[in-house]
């Protein structure tokens, strides 16, 4: 928890979350540590409007964090394979590149 605690977490360009995970599988840790992060006060307060939905199933599925863009672009994170560290990593990569774009666009207006 550590690594993650020191990562800066902005959903400006996030519609919505969705955190999906059987909690007695042995692989579930770095999506419920995301999961964590995600749902603190500090993250949550970064966008408002940005939904963050848990879906504990009891059916030995995979960890899955699914993450809508404003935009409707989709990231799936697969939790098994992946630690918490690399889906923050690749979560905040693509929301720099989102925000990114909407600078570009902005300017050309």
């Amino acid at each position: 928890m550590a690594a993650s605690s020191k990562v800066t977490v902005v959903l400006k360009a996030v519609k919505k979350i969705t955190v999906q995970f059987c909690p007695f599988e042995s692989n579930v840790g770095s999506t419920r540590m995301f999961l964590s992060v995600m749902s603190s006060h500090k993250v949550r307060a970064t966008n408002l409007n940005c939904e963050v939905i848990p879906t504990v199933k009891h059916d030995r599925s995979e960890p899955v964090v699914e993450i809508t863009y404003l935009d409707g672009d989709k990231l799936m994170l697969k939790g098994a394979k992946l630690d918490c560290s690399e889906m923050l990593s690749a979560f905040q990569s693509m929301c720099a590149a989102k925000e990114l774009q909407a600078k570009l666009a902005a300017a050309k207006k």
